[in-house]
């Protein structure tokens, strides 16, 4: 991605507030994530190399290192073995400075070189290659380059033969690099932004790239593209229906900050969409979710991502800026056609499951009758850090759902169904009136039941619908001492079928 602030992604009319954020030295560690990765100090934006290694993930990102601001893009790097405790490490891939040009390192991918096909290798063993958008822009200029690692991707050298694909010109990014077995070639997806296209490559060696074709001009056009790509998934979980997953990050259904999809064929050239050139098919509902990217070399053919949450204009610091939870991706036969499904990685499971019974809470056919049930207590469940897991059956309330961020006689955010509308909503309230704009996706129940999990970590806010049929992602800032969650019912009652809570706190 090539600057959080463009134009082409956030309305004029912010960029006062925005740039005045940018100067807030004023330490926020009531909205640091405490589930969700944030860098020790100081910006991140998207996403890149996201690769697993001898059972480690790793997560390099686009990072300012010197400053709590976009700028001196470089790629910091940190390290998990579950997806949910980070080691902080030292920046990777650092800008680059001559007499005549800077060089920011932009956003990219990581693959582990198992055949040592670049001969980057060394004493047998097989390298990690870069492969991200070298930006100039003393020569308003980006092509792409490639950098390898021989100390398992905490140091990298970059190769002397860069760049390796260059069209001259100002904007062509972020390109994502799989290995095709079949064919026994890298393949690389990147994005003419501007354009409104992806381009495909394949190499041998990473270092020499032949252009196999362009896709582009389909789906939603209204914003530039940015952060492609082109993964393979079996719908249904079945090996014999191949389809091809290509992300590209543009906008949501309100045009504002988002990704959309195409689902389709892929020949080892040539991407074909199988749904109308005109239909839109959005990642996440909200207006914050972008860049994401999935992960290479995870084992048994599982397809996760990760995305960057996008902070706007509100100031957090000694940090700014917030990846979303993982998302195991899948593909589902539905009635209007094959769509893509996500859930918070499965692997996460195992993190919850340790937890002890004091920070558990589990709830089985409640019925709420016009009114609040509350869900914290004063010593639980009352620090902005719940995992939340709830279905509903609807009955005669108008709306229901859940409320989080509540302040007595105060603010709340409130998740709400309407069953007249069939509509979810996610609305910021203050002494009843709700402030800011509603945010909205239409949703129909299955089985007569609605499905939400719900990911409230200090700023930030993720709601997968009916086991991730949609997902909708914003971030929350609540006041101090706003802490109070609850289930509740309006205008009639709802059946509170099972509620599971996890509070991560620490």
């Amino acid at each position: 991605m090539k600057k959080l602030f463009s134009i082409s992604l956030l309305a004029a009319a912010l960029l006062p507030a925005m740039l005045h954020a940018q100067d807030a030295t004023t330490p926020t560690p009531q909205w640091r994530p405490v589930y969700h990765f944030t860098p020790a100090k100081n910006w991140t934006n998207d996403p890149n190399g996201l690769i697993y290694l001898d059972g480690v993930y790793h997560l390099y990102y686009q990072h300012n290192p010197f400053e709590n601001k976009w700028g001196h893009m470089s790629w910091g790097h940190a390290t998990s073995k579950d997806l949910l405790h980070w080691k902080h490490l030292p920046v990777a891939i650092p800008e680059m400075e001559s007499k005549d040009t800077t060089t920011w390192i932009f956003s990219g991918s990581a693959v582990l070189d198992k055949h040592n096909s670049s001969g980057f290798g060394k004493n047998g063993k097989a390298p990690i290659v870069a492969i991200y958008t070298a930006d100039q822009p003393k020569q308003q200029k980006e092509s792409q380059f490639i950098a390898y690692s021989n100390d398992g991707g905490l140091t990298y050298t970059q190769y002397a033969g860069n760049p390796v694909v260059d069209i001259n010109k100002k904007d062509f990014r972020d390109p994502s690099v799989i290995w095709l077995e079949d064919q026994h070639k890298w393949l690389m997806t990147v994005a003419v932004p501007a354009e409104h296209k992806v381009q495909f490559y394949s190499s041998a060696n990473l270092k020499n790239w032949e252009l196999l074709s362009e896709f582009g001009g389909q789906g939603d056009t209204r914003k530039i593209w940015e952060c492609p790509s082109l993964t393979p998934l079996y719908v249904d979980g079945d090996p014999s229906k191949k389809k091809w997953l290509l992300m590209v990050s543009s906008g949501n259904p309100d045009a504002a900050t988002g990704m959309q999809y195409f689902i389709g064929d892929f020949d080892g050239k040539t991407f074909t969409n199988n749904n109308p050139a005109e239909s839109k098919l959005f990642v996440d509902y909200g207006k914050t979710f972008y860049a994401a990217i999935p992960y290479n070399h995870l084992p048994e053919g599982r397809q996760t991502m990760v995305g960057w949450l996008m902070p706007f204009e509100t100031a957090t610091f000694p940090w700014r800026g917030q990846m979303s939870i993982p998302r195991d991706l899948l593909l589902k036969t539905t009635p209007a056609g094959i769509r893509l499904f996500q859930q918070p990685s499965a692997v996460l499971n195992a993190s919850l499951d340790k937890l002890p019974a004091a920070k558990k809470l589990v709830k089985k056919n409640v019925t709420i009758n016009n009114q609040e049930l509350p869900l914290n207590t004063a010593n639980n469940f009352n620090t902005n850090t719940n995992w939340i897991e709830a279905e509903f059956t609807p009955a005669t309330a108008t709306d229901f759902g859940l409320k989080v961020a509540q302040q007595t006689g105060g603010t709340e955010t409130v998740l709400g169904y309407n069953t007249q509308s069939h509509e979810l909503y996610l609305a910021n309230m203050k002494e009843g009136k709700v402030t800011g704009d509603v945010q909205k996706l239409q949703v129909q129940p299955v089985n007569n039941k609605i499905k939400l999990q719900v990911l409230f970590d200090k700023s930030s806010l993720e709601v997968f619908v009916n086991d991730g049929e949609q997902v909708l992602t914003t971030l929350l800032f609540p006041a101090p001492g706003a802490t109070g969650f609850a289930a509740f019912a309006k205008e009639g009652s709802v059946e509170l079928n099972e509620l599971k809570v996890w509070n991560l706190d620490k």
